[in-house]
């Protein structure tokens, strides 16, 4: 009957190799998922969320103070006119993007304002567009459109 000599060891890997193989690979997995880029949806996206949250932002303080305030896109970004100069930021988180049609939006003082809305491209994905829109009683809201 065969017998292996004491301390050899039989082909295979110990649970301890095994565990570190697969720490390694799961940070790897990670290095490479956060190292990926967003797709063009994802950042128009993002960008109409932010300028929902901004719009928002803009008419609660004008709701507050009592002022009337106007949001208009322009060359550079967009500003809030009617509020201080720093109360908001006045720039796109990728310069690309810009508005499609009209960009001008009246945000109060008054608790109910009209329908509007914005549509938000990006020349880098042109089949892409976000609106940003209210009925005039609800919040803004970013929709993605095809």
């Amino acid at each position: 009957m065969p017998t292996s000599a004491a301390g050899s060891r039989a082909g295979g890997f110990t649970l301890l190799e095994l565990l570190v193989v697969i720490a390694i690979m799961a940070l790897a997995t990670a290095g490479v998922g956060l190292a990926l880029r967003d797709s063009g949806a994802t950042q128009l996206q993002r960008e109409g969320e932010r300028l929902a949250a901004l719009l928002e932002s803009a008419r609660a303080q004008s709701r507050a103070s009592g002022a009337a305030v106007r949001w208009r896109a322009d060359a550079q970004g967009f500003r809030f006119e009617g509020l201080p100069s720093l109360a908001l930021p006045s720039r796109w988180l990728d310069s690309a993007t810009g508005v499609r049609g009209p960009g001008v939006l009246w945000l109060g003082p008054e608790p109910l304002i009209g329908p509007q809305q914005v549509v938000i491209v990006s020349p880098s994905y042109p089949q892409r567009a976000v609106r940003v829109a209210t009925d005039g009683l609800h919040p803004f809201a970013a929709e993605a459109l095809q």
